[in-house]
């Protein structure tokens, strides 16, 4: 990365959070970059290197020890981010840590005992955990979901579809967003479907980016969960949607921002290797220009982002700030992918390159987690505006 861009905040774990990254760097350049272009070409990623990812404790991070995870602040999240983004592939990201998603409401509302049967296998790759909330007619609108899970003695018959859903074609958990109640978002559950459950069917989809994550829509026929899979009460799931909402955004902009600074890094290192008309791209201004202009939002956007983390991790839920740090690192995914394919020229039209793959991938993250338009809306309400 870019010099003066790489340097760890200050914090009392900084040399721990150096051997962790030395080890991640290994295991992207060992174990992700030799087979990233075949993998995104195929549209999924080995289900192994779940398996080895948890070995090396990557899964675990951020979760409680007793599930085999390693408690961790929100800074060690963001090297994570960085780190994986070596490799120039989003879709990776998105697949290996769906569970950065998926199983946080299982920690933090299930029963010890459905945590004690779940959790562990998901921290050690051996299970994949999904989240399913958007619906085909729903989007971002949350509170008006209509998947619905009817109480039939100790089961729930859940009858309904989800779409978008991240690790949806071979997710062994499913943590689903469904209707227990009155409309809005009073009447809303969380229930965990196992992957194997009858009556749930799936159909993968093809995507403009994040190839190598495998994306589907789930379909849920009468499918019979057990009440004891009901996270928290019933009735109470939007608060935990809300809560996870707001890690997964500010991690939507970690990962903004680490492929911000790729793009960065790739565009520098081509430009001092190749030459036009007798001289290096780096050498003249036009395109130095362009490269410090990217270092200068992708400088700005890590101070911010690091400074909401700190925040978060004290326990703050600085709603608006996340959702409007979010949609201004998208903002400078976007600049920076394009003027990264627009140095490389022709070059970075080809595929296999990591410039051009990050460019069809910059507007999942707009998208994602919330809208730009829903992320503006939210902002301003939590404003009192």
């Amino acid at each position: 990365m870019i010099q003066g861009l790489q340097a760890e905040p200050n914090s009392d774990d900084a040399e721990e959070l150096a051997t962790f990254r030395k080890t991640l760097r290994q295991f992207v350049a060992s174990e992700i970059e030799p087979h990233i272009n075949s993998w995104e070409e195929a549209g999924e990623f080995p289900r192994a290197l779940y398996r080895r990812a948890g070995a090396l404790g990557l899964l675990g991070l951020g979760f409680p020890e007793q599930y085999g995870g390693t408690p961790a602040g929100s800074h060690w999240m963001i090297a994570l981010c960085e780190e994986l983004a070596r490799a120039g592939s989003g879709g990776l990201i998105a697949g290996l840590l769906s569970h950065g998603i998926g199983a946080p409401p299982i920690v933090g509302m299930g029963s010890d005992a459905l945590k004690d049967q779940v959790v562990p296998a998901i921290l050690s790759g051996d299970k994949i955990s999904a989240l399913a909330i958007t619906e085909p007619g729903g989007g971002s609108d949350v509170a008006n979901l209509q998947t619905s899970a009817r109480r039939d003695g100790d089961h729930y018959v859940v009858n309904g579809s989800k779409t978008f859903i991240t690790s949806g074609v071979r997710a062994d958990y499913i943590t689903t967003a469904v209707r227990t109640g009155e409309g809005g978002m009073g009447g809303v559950s969380l229930l965990l479907i196992e992957g194997d459950t009858p009556g749930l069917t799936r159909t993968a989809l093809r995507k403009m980016g994040w190839w190598c994550s495998d994306t589907a829509t789930l379909y849920f026929d009468d499918c019979r969960v057990p009440a004891r899979n009901l996270l928290g009460e019933e009735n109470e799931g939007f608060r935990g949607i809300m809560m996870n909402f707001n890690n997964e955004r500010l991690m939507l902009a970690a990962m903004a921002y680490a492929f911000s600074a790729v793009c960065l890094d790739e565009a520098v290192a081509y430009a001092r290797e190749r030459v036009t008309f007798g001289r290096p791209l780096i050498k003249r201004q036009v395109v130095r220009h362009k490269l410090v202009d990217m270092a200068t939002q992708i400088g700005m956007l890590r101070s911010h982002l690091y400074a909401l983390a700190r925040r978060v991790d004290a326990g703050e839920w600085p709603i608006a700030e996340v959702c409007m740090l979010k949609n201004a690192a998208t903002q400078c995914l976007e600049r920076c992918a394009k003027e990264a394919v627009q140095i490389f020229g022709g070059a970075g039209y080809m595929r296999d390159t990591k410039v051009e793959r990050i460019y069809r991938e910059t507007k999942v993250l707009a998208i994602g987690g919330g809208a730009e338009e829903i992320m503006k809306d939210l902002a301003a309400r939590q404003l009192g505006w």
